[in-house]
């Protein structure tokens, strides 16, 4: 179909919305939108199916901004096709609590699908939304009933492509052949730095067709449309494989500065607006201006989409007649609620029970609810065997063609591919329908900290399995031992971490990782095995931390996590019968939880007048907001079996008893002694 002067007023339009809202915030990245306008509105225009008066529509197609810096492009693109974002949203473009920040936010603005920012974080959370349309469309499709059929598409540029992570993605995404795919690579040749030639000149079309992608390249990406729309639409009907389109533009079209560095993350000057609205033919004088006509042609686009999406709730009411119980279990997940009762399948232990592995027990918790929770879909960064990821019964999630499983299945080999797996699990969460949760050493979720980060700012529901968590993993030594990891996560606004002590912690620990919808959670399972404490529940371990071992009169508090509370239970006996000091012993499985309880709640678990010593083979950053003292590791750990490791740091009930009888001593003078939980005010902001 022929291109006309409106769709280039249409273009022009996007551009200078992104050129007014940087000179009037005098700030942003004018380049990428004025780059990339002609290929977005043929894109939303022509291709994308969404309805800017239900943003949430489950069948819409999703769109991904990796490059997110050129976010005033899609803020053009939702303003002008009509979502909840007005023309005194643009103008409100990075400023304060408006709709519009300085890159894409999903939880701030309504059309936004993933929180994209660093580069290359998008790409893969495309590849996950991709992923999830997969096997959402397996799960519940059904003959004449394609109750989920969109496309994902994503722009991207030099920088995502530089990247590591979107190498890991990509290359995922091409052996799972997810033909649902389309991304739309700005090969405008300039990075902040200048000219790509300085540091990127590898053929990137060879690299994606090596991943097992399908590639166009189209040479015009500033002025011919119908190439663009030609490379689309031959990227839709290749169905086997996800699809690139290498798009030739010049970065900061129309400016002065055109093809140059000066117009990737900088406002136009002055004077290069107003050249750029003559020679476009707008009023110079005149910002932040759409034609009627724009408007006009947008709102006609918008209609079609919200026309699909009345047939598409006409065509659910049918398959809700024929396929009463897919339809509830699909209403049910895009709610968000978990199954009912599905908690009762959480298994709960007794002292009685063997000494079991955390690692393990997560096992066993996943074996008892995939059937009660079937959104669960998960899988390890190729360390199965050692995370314990897998119930026995798992199909894997893989294209058929392949003949090791198939789209429905929900156990994902993500291969050595930690940030890949926790940027997908992001996208996956985002899509709607699914729980992602990911497998790795407790170590190696830091490869993934740039992921992880986004998920708590996005408030996604995704659950790391974290296992060998300490200098208990032994042989493997001090670049497998993780020292930092906790305090960092801790760190992290919005993010659980748990460190189970026993089964009924973890049972609890998955119970509150799954019922959290807004927050990602972290779970760092033991590779030795641990006993099941006397005073622990599900219920009290929910509480993030609690009293597991009671002593009237008690001289000192040691507060403890997972693998080191029982030896802090040992502990308390070997300082009654050597020392005749009463121990009573907390177990803090999580930081955020137990800040989340009531100030006397946590009095009454870290009270006054007793002093109180943290043990954790961990470093002890963080903790004196619990605890007096700190036993730790502020040093890397050591390579030898566990026990002798454990041993040559004195975590043993004699060495964290000598630290007990060092802190009763030095605080023995010190009169009302008050509980770290008492502060002169809280820090939640």
């Amino acid at each position: 179909m022929g291109y006309g002067e409106l769709d280039q007023k249409s273009i022009n339009t996007i551009r200078l919305l992104a050129v007014d809202a940087t000179f009037h915030s005098n700030s942003g990245h004018p380049g990428a939108p004025m780059g990339m306008a002609p290929v977005a509105h043929v894109l939303f225009n022509k291709f994308m199916s969404f309805n800017p008066k239900n943003p949430k529509w489950l069948n819409r197609d999703r769109f991904v901004l990796s490059n997110g810096h050129g976010c005033m492009l899609q803020y053009a693109l939702l303003h002008l096709f009509g979502y909840d974002l007005s023309m005194d949203d643009i103008k409100a473009f990075r400023t304060v609590d408006s709709k519009t920040p300085g890159h894409p936010e999903a939880h701030d603005t309504p059309g936004i699908e993933v929180t994209t920012g660093p580069l290359g974080q998008g790409v893969c959370n495309a590849v996950g939304l991709a992923m999830a349309q997969a096997h959402t469309a397996a799960t519940f499709n059904r003959p004449g009933f394609d109750v989920v059929d969109n496309y994902t598409y994503c722009f991207l540029g030099d920088g995502c492509l530089m990247e590591g992570v979107s190498g890991e993605a990509s290359s995922l995404a091409g052996h799972l052949q997810l033909g649902n795919l389309i991304c739309i690579y700005d090969d405008n040749h300039i990075s902040i730095d200048g000219d790509t030639n300085c540091a990127f000149t590898e053929d990137v079309v060879k690299r994606y067709e090596a991943y097992g992608w399908h590639v166009v390249v189209v040479d015009d990406g500033d002025n011919d449309l119908a190439a663009m729309e030609a490379a689309i639409q031959k990227c839709k009907e290749v169905k086997d494989k996800p699809s690139m389109v290498k798009l030739k533009t010049t970065i900061g079209f129309g400016s002065l500065q055109q093809g140059t560095h000066g117009v990737h993350g900088s406002p136009l000057k002055a004077d290069d607006v107003k050249q750029v609205k003559k020679k476009w033919g707008f009023n110079p004088d005149e910002s932040f201006h759409v034609p009627k006509e724009i408007y006009e042609l947008y709102a006609k686009h918008a209609a079609e989409g919200a026309a699909a999406e009345a047939r598409w709730d006409q065509m659910l009411a049918k398959y809700a007649q024929q396929f009463p119980a897919e339809h509830a279990e699909l209403q049910r997940r895009v709610k968000g609620d978990l199954p009912k009762d599905w908690e009762k399948s959480l298994p709960v232990y007794t002292p009685q029970d063997a000494a079991v592995a955390t690692r393990k027990l997560s096992e066993t918790v996943l074996s008892k609810i995939e059937s009660a929770v079937p959104e669960l879909f998960g899988g390890s960064a190729d360390l199965t065997g050692s995370n314990l990821t897998r119930w026995k019964t798992a199909v894997d999630f893989q294209p058929k063609a392949t003949g090791l499983g198939d789209y429905a299945g929900r156990y994902v080999r993500y291969g050595v591919r930690e940030h890949g797996m926790g940027a997908i699990m992001n996208g996956l969460a985002a899509y709607g329908t699914i729980l992602p949760y990911g497998g790795t050493f407790l170590n190696f979720v830091s490869y993934a900290a740039g992921a992880v980060r986004l998920s708590a700012l996005s408030g996604v529901r995704v659950i790391w399995v974290a296992t060998h968590d300490s200098i208990g993993l032994g042989e493997d030594g001090p670049t497998h031992q993780p020292i930092e990891t906790l305090a960092h996560f801790r760190a992290l606004p919005n993010c659980m971490v748990w460190r189970p002590a026993d089964g009924n912690e973890t049972s609890a620990a998955y119970y509150v990782a799954l019922t959290s919808k807004h927050t990602p959670s972290i779970l760092a399972f033991s590779r030795q095995n641990l006993p099941h404490l006397e005073g622990s529940t599900i219920e009290k371990a929910a509480k993030g931390g609690y009293v597991a071992l009671e002593a009237e009169g008690a001289h000192i508090t040691l507060v403890s996590t997972g693998s080191e509370v029982g030896i802090c239970i040992d502990a308390a006996k070997h300082l009654q019968e050597k020392h005749g000091v009463k121990a009573r012993v907390v177990s803090m499985p999580c930081f955020e939880a137990f800040d989340s309880q009531s100030k006397e709640y946590r009095l009454s678990v870290l009270p006054d007048g007793v002093p109180s010593l943290s043990v954790e083979v961990m470093s002890t950053m963080g903790w004196e907001r619990y605890t007096h003292e700190q036993f730790g590791i502020n040093r890397f750990g050591a390579s030898g079996a566990y026990k002798d490791v454990y041993k040559k740091f004195e975590f043993t009930p004699e060495g964290i008893s000598k630290r007990a009888v060092a802190t009763i001593d030095f605080w023995k003078d010190v009169p009302n002694i008050r509980s770290p939980v008492n502060r002169a005010f809280q820090q939640h902001i």
